[in-house]
């Protein structure tokens, strides 16, 4: 390649600490060669001065084992623009001010020296004993999804963070928790880390200059994976103690056992709170079980199961089957002597079709990661050409479409971003002929048309991300809410200047009833990035669509940064939509982003088992 003279890459930075000057021919080589110099400068200098490093790095955790045992404040821009609104309050006009780095007008010091600076109050502000950081947190194991928060225990400790689990119930700042409770001390080396893990980050609001652009970070802003994997944990302010033992290492999942019942259990209930049964309704309907999800709350014995409740009926097979998935998931399973009554969903196994391209989707790769590791099902990978082809209802039932898959429609009606790129073009020459077939991208004239008929003829589509601008090529009443109206009456689509959200953690309302959200709850948090916001056109439900899930809260943000955030409230986040015999599901937020958020994996789950279930009424027999 060319380096062509480009001035604003001749100042060193951290990305290119040599600057490269312009030159007709570049090759390969040099590049590898550029990073191997970097890379052996690093070990240079480590070897150089092991002694250093290595003693900074026990400083380092020494420090870090002494903040967790005593009060301390993580100073955040939101606690500082805190203390900056009382200075004004109390001061008015007359509050001295200086311009910050990230344009936000911070306290400065009035009359400047040694003698300046505010009164000491405000720092008393900024140290409230209310909003210290916590000693620790403690993760209770009596909370729906313990599955989950035990698969967020292990990616701690395989971080090397020490974690605690209660031998006996305990007792902390007048709270009870169960035996086999997580707790995580503050006081370790790892601290810093812990922190991340369950505390939201606090990013500024990095503007250039008053109205202007904000500055795009290098990454997401905000990632706290508790908030992401839905964990239900307390922090603890004040330093604590228990019944507890240190966890030696990775955490293997507990087999669990098929409650008994008498006289006789005629069917059995699964959670649908917790995410691995979605892999134990695969194995029942491999092994040709019946399968039912409740849509009403049921009571049995004691016992009242909440709306999305999994029922399995016994047959002569059922119970061994069942015993070996409790053994080997670590699901709960009870056995009932009673058959519940009212309206259900009867599952069937559904034929999974998941959306990637020639040379790779990241979106789609992590769904498949997630079919192939994390929670095991068969799906097949589909390309654009098989889709082109038609005949899809004879292949498929489900089919999913991730960020990045669909091509951005002319009056975008779901989203702020478009898909639908990557390809070969000419190149194709050079791909091998096992792999042809492969190449092509999504298109308006030939796709969609299969698609639609996919549906209408009682198939399943999933979009997520962008790929929800499927919503525009169908139709669909819907429209972006992430619009303003202009003076003139026009509308016209919110600038980064007004709304930006470039990956953050946020809080959505949900309707828990829907059977597309089963086992989420009424509120759940999300993993947003500048991603599609629904508005409702005034005639959807007459034509057969509804929100699942939407913001109802000027102030949604949970972990990160949210530029101009208010502009989300009222707008709808998810949404199903009947097209024909089908279904259409709407995931405007990133449900399975690099399979992190656990917490919203049900969405996916459910809607592959949804869109072809049939509505049932279980009669009152025993």
């Amino acid at each position: 390649m060319t380096i062509p003279f480009v001035l604003a890459r001749q100042l060193p930075d951290g990305n290119q600490p040599y600057p490269i000057a312009p030159q007709q021919v570049w090759h390969q080589r040099q590049s590898i060669e550029y990073l191997i110099t970097a890379d052996r400068a690093i070990l240079d200098l480590a070897s150089r001065d092991r002694e250093g490093f290595l003693y900074r790095s026990y400083v380092m955790g020494r420090n870090s084992i002494a903040r967790g045992n005593q009060d301390t404040w993580t100073i955040t821009p939101k606690k500082i623009a805190a203390v900056q609104a009382a200075v004004t309050k109390d001061m008015g006009a007359a509050a001295p001010r200086e311009q910050g780095p990230t344009a936000g007008d911070t306290p400065m010091q009035a009359g400047g020296g040694r003698g300046g600076g505010l009164p000491t109050k405000y720092w008393d502000l900024l140290h409230d004993p209310a909003k210290r950081d916590p000693r620790g947190f403690i993760i209770p194991s009596d909370q729906p999804d313990f599955l989950t928060a035990t698969k967020f225990v292990n990616a701690l400790l395989k971080s090397g963070v020490t974690i605690h689990r209660a031998t006996a119930p305990f007792q902390v700042a007048g709270k009870s928790y169960p035996a086999g409770s997580y707790v995580v001390k503050a006081a370790q080396a790892f601290r810093p880390h812990v922190m991340d893990m369950f505390e939201p980050q606090d990013h500024p609001d990095d503007i250039a200059y008053p109205g202007g652009p904000p500055r795009p970070p290098y990454d997401a802003t905000g990632w706290t994976l508790a908030f992401q994997m839905g964990v239900k944990f307390d922090r603890v302010l004040d330093g604590f103690d228990g019944p507890f033992e240190k966890i030696p290492g990775v955490i293997k999942v507990a087999p669990a056992k098929v409650s008994a019942v008498k006289p006789a259990a005629v069917g059995y209930v699964l959670s649908h709170e917790q995410n691995d049964s979605f892999v134990a309704t695969n194995r029942l309907l491999a092994a040709k079980e019946d399968v039912y999800w409740l849509k009403a709350p049921w009571k049995a014995g004691t016992t009242t199961y909440p709306a999305g409740a999994i029922y399995v009926p016994a047959k002569p097979t059922t119970k061994a089957l069942l015993d070996k998935i409790a053994a080997d998931l670590g699901v709960s399973v009870d056995a009932v002597a009673v058959r519940p009554t009212g309206g259900a969903l009867k599952l069937k196994a559904a034929r999974i079709a998941l959306w990637d391209r020639y040379g790779g989707s990241m979106d789609s790769g992590w769904i498949r990661w997630m079919f192939e590791q994390a929670f095991p099902t068969t799906f097949e990978v589909v390309y654009a050409p098989t889709l082109d082809a038609g005949d899809l209802n004879a292949k498929y039932d489900v089919i999913i479409f991730p960020g990045g898959s669909i091509p951005a429609f002319s009056t975008e009606g779901g989203g702020r971003r478009g898909g639908g790129g990557g390809g070969f073009g000419a190149s194709a020459a050079n791909v091998p002929d096992e792999f042809k077939g492969w190449i092509g991208n999504i298109s308006a004239d030939k796709t969609i048309p299969q698609l639609r008929k996919f549906v209408e003829n009682g198939g399943t589509i999933i979009a997520i991300g962008s790929g929800t601008s499927i919503a525009g090529h169908f139709g669909l009443a819907v429209t972006n809410h992430l619009f303003e109206r202009q003076p003139n009456g026009t509308e016209r689509r919110l600038g980064n200047d007004k709304f930006y959200v470039p990956g953050s953690v946020l809080q959505v309302s949900v309707d828990p009833t829907d059977p597309l959200a089963f086992g989420v709850g009424s509120t759940v948090d999300v993993f947003y990035d500048n991603d599609p916001v629904f508005r409702l056109e005034p005639d959807a439900a007459i034509k057969g669509l509804k929100p699942v899930a939407w913001f109802d809260s000027p102030k949604p943000l949970r972990s990160g940064w949210a530029w101009g955030q208010d502009y989300l409230d009222g707008g709808v986040a998810m949404a199903e939509a009947v097209v024909g015999k089908g279904k259409v599901f709407l995931f405007g937020p990133e449900i399975t982003f690099r399979g992190q958020p656990h917490g919203t994996f049900k969405f996916l789950f459910n809607g592959i088992y949804y869109g072809s279930a049939t509505p049932v009424n279980l009669g009152a027999t025993k």
